[in-house]
């Protein structure tokens, strides 16, 4: 029988998920948040030091969605008109701007009750995403399937399985037909993206809490050191949560960051990895069926390559990139994160 890992053992002591995390890694939650609770769950594997929390952003246990007041909502550019609750309907993808993008297919409008969420109400009507899920819009169709194929199969995890996205998207995979599948695949593969992020480099960031799943600036709150991670969130957080998608977004990022995170991805850092171009094109916007990463959410990209490096995404794709994630530090994932998403996608 194999030992248990000295992090094993602590967890077989009786000690909560949080407190062994502590005692083995110290400070490696010191510049998260106070209000994000450490509270990953265990991998298939022992792990080398645990996710970073800032880029798992989970809400206290006692935080709870503004109630709906009964307001009619409307956005710029829109005329549009919906409540809170509808735009809160897992079945229904709030469509603002609907001249912008082909019909959506029901799959993706819709959805179909009661297992199968439509995927415009994550994802948005026309596949921005947000810092906390994947953007779809323009990633090549074969991508996409592979990606469904792994959630159905388990090949893709998440290093933080009690963060409703990675239950939900391995059910959702399950139960879609092959007819669905495809006709999701092939609608957001015919968008393009657009630049919604803005990368600021600072000392400081402005105090946040978790709304739901993202960061929100603390009204009157102040600031705080910046440190060693990426504080991505809505430029405004009601335009997000009505799923607008013309909803942008600032990402702060350490001084220095995006021309490190250039020196790493054009170079490879002297062996501690490879070109980011090799496989992503110079441009980093994606070659055939390799997605693009310019211009995508940094969080987003930070939990790729963690989940990859630790052997949680472990589909074909995923199997490529593990010995070019292998050497990757922390450090590392903020500034190529940080570059990538300063590009144009």
């Amino acid at each position: 029988m194999k030992k248990p890992s000295l992090f094993g053992s602590f967890l077989q002591a009786g000690m909560g998920l949080a407190t062994a995390l502590m005692l083995l890694f110290g400070d490696a939650f010191a510049q998260a948040p106070a209000h994000v609770a450490p509270a990953f769950a265990v991998a298939t594997k022992d792990l080398d030091a645990p996710p970073p929390a800032w880029a798992y952003p989970t809400a206290d246990p006692g935080y709870k969605e503004p109630p709906d007041d009964g307001r009619v909502l409307h956005v710029a550019g829109s005329a549009g008109s919906w409540t809170l609750t509808q735009t809160r309907d897992a079945f229904f993808a709030t469509d603002w701007h609907p001249e912008e993008h082909p019909q959506m297919p029901g799959v993706v409008a819709r959805g179909r009750k009661p297992t199968v969420w439509a995927c415009g109400y994550c994802h948005r009507a026309d596949g921005p995403g947000g810092p906390e899920n994947a953007g779809l819009a323009g990633l090549p169709e074969k991508y996409i399937l592979e990606q469904l194929a792994e959630f159905k199969s388990g090949a893709r995890m998440s290093a933080f399985p009690l963060k409703s996205h990675a239950t939900v998207m391995p059910s959702i995979a399950a139960a879609l037909t092959e007819e669905e599948v495809a006709e999701s695949a092939a609608y957001f593969s015919s968008l393009k993206p657009r630049k919604l992020i803005t990368v600021k480099e600072t000392e400081r960031v402005p105090k946040t809490y978790v709304a739901g799943f993202v960061f929100a600036a603390v009204e009157g709150g102040g600031e705080e050191a910046m440190g060693n991670r990426i504080i991505e969130m809505p430029k405004d957080l009601e335009q997000f949560e009505s799923r607008d998608t013309h909803s942008e977004f600032i990402a702060y990022v350490p001084v220095g960051s995006i021309a490190q995170g250039r020196e790493l991805a054009t170079t490879g850092g002297n062996g501690r990895t490879l070109p980011c171009g090799t496989c992503h094109g110079a441009d980093l916007r994606g070659v055939g069926a390799v997605p693009g990463i310019a211009g995508r959410s940094p969080s987003y990209l930070v939990r790729q390559l963690y989940d990859m490096q630790h052997g949680l995404r472990a589909g074909t794709g995923s199997a490529l990139m593990a010995p070019v994630v292998a050497k990757l530090t922390h450090e590392d994932y903020v500034r190529l994160a940080a570059y990538a998403a300063s590009l144009t996608p």
